[in-house]
């Protein structure tokens, strides 16, 4: 294993490591290895602009436009 010296630390950012290892339970040293961690080595998810941009073209607008149904009961809101 590697070791990594972090140098001129804004001293509020140390603080919040030592709380946030805190409210988890562990070493300031063992909540940064984490936090390394989840943010260099855990896939993130996809934003959903790339979801949308994901979805493939199936058709035209026009294709999957609503038509109104006559035989159903009365609208709720009319």
């Amino acid at each position: 294993m590697a070791n990594l010296v972090v140098r001129n630390l804004d001293p509020r950012i140390v603080a919040a490591l030592k709380q946030r290892a805190a409210r988890h339970g562990r070493s300031a040293e063992a909540e940064h290895r984490t936090l390394l961690e989840a943010v260099l080595l855990r896939p993130r998810g996809r934003s959903f602009a790339e979801a949308l941009a994901a979805i493939p073209e199936v058709g035209e607008d026009e294709d999957f436009e609503r038509a109104e149904d006559t035989d159903c009961l009365p609208h709720v809101f009319d």
